[in-house]
């Protein structure tokens, strides 16, 4: 089968399309062809190691997974022996977790992995996206309890997380501020903002204003500047956050009424049933900048790390 490889950290020229051999599932498995799948910020920042720290887990001198993509949509072409929840033919859609492999034409998962079947109204390349950022802000989102009439701020709001938070947040009946530049202020205004903040012409915490959750999806926001900017007992969001960011966090939930969520994102089936459950219900959408095909994953790579995308980026096999 195809697949993109990558045998060394790097550029996004490190990766290189090659023929390697088709998986074979095991008795609780599914063999998924491949249809498409995407280039998230975890993609290519496990390509080039950044941070530092990720070669402890994936291999200090070069990566131990030779391929990348941690969400996929597909059919389910063979099933192990004991799979009772798909059957061949199931369209289906979810993420890899950490064994990442989607940029192939075909991928082995566990049958209770985080997989569902795919919406029917959604076409392949929409569904491969949501696993990403549907998960990762409804993770974070399931952590801070976000509740009616609460006020949240969502930074990076036209992003794959931030404009799956700001979606998520309205449908938990959250007041939404969302942040973004000015060309995506309509985009933001769409995913039902009630408010939308151009942060190249204005300072949020030089507006008065305080919040009962700050969502940061990108890292881009000042970590103390956040916290002034939190109501009593409120809850600052990292998503992106570094291990410096985590070990400030610990500390401030330990000896502050204020509390900070990182770590790392855990995705269920369940998680991903319920994202079903929400564009079925048109509470969720997809929003994808570009598409391209799997020969163009160097070119896919060097827009998505050079951090003006909106939304999403797919990758059609």
């Amino acid at each position: 089968m195809k697949a993109i490889v990558y045998r060394a950290y790097g550029p996004p020229e490190v990766l290189q399309l090659e023929q390697v051999k088709k998986p074979i599932p095991g008795d609780d498995e599914i063999l998924v062809k491949v249809r498409a799948t995407a280039v998230n910020s975890g993609d290519w920042r496990l390509r080039k190691a950044d941070p530092f720290g990720v070669r402890l887990f994936f291999g200090l001198m070069k990566p131990r997974t030779h391929i990348l993509g941690g969400v996929l949509s597909g059919d389910v072409e063979k099933t192990g022996k004991a799979v009772t929840l798909f059957k061949v033919g199931d369209q289906v859609f979810g993420s890899t977790d950490m064994r990442f492999g989607a940029y192939a034409e075909y991928k082995c998962l566990p049958e209770n992995g985080a997989l569902a079947l795919k919406p029917i109204s959604m076409t392949y390349i929409e569904a491969a996206v949501i696993p990403f950022g549907g998960a990762a802000a409804f993770y974070f989102i399931k952590k801070a309890n976000i509740k009616i009439g609460q006020k949240v701020l969502i930074n990076g709001a036209s992003g794959a997380v931030g404009s799956s938070a700001v979606q998520l947040a309205k449908y938990f009946g959250a007041i939404v501020t969302a942040m973004c530049s000015t060309v995506n202020i309509d985009l933001v205004k769409s995913l039902g903002a009630d408010k939308v903040i151009d942060y190249t012409k204005e300072d949020f915490t030089q507006n008065g204003e305080t919040y009962d959750v700050i969502f940061d999806t990108v890292k881009k926001l000042p970590f103390a500047d956040c916290l002034r900017s939190l109501n009593k007992n409120g809850i600052l969001i990292l998503s992106a956050a570094g291990l410096s960011d985590m070990m400030k966090g610990w500390w401030v939930s330990m000896t502050n009424g204020k509390k900070v969520l990182t770590g790392v994102i855990v995705q269920t089936a369940a998680d991903i049933s319920f994202l079903k459950q929400l564009i079925e219900a048109d509470k969720l959408r997809a929003i994808i900048d570009r598409v391209y095909p799997l020969e163009q994953i160097v070119e896919a790579h060097t827009y998505v790390e050079a951090g003006h995308k909106k939304g999403n980026v797919a990758i059609e096999l």
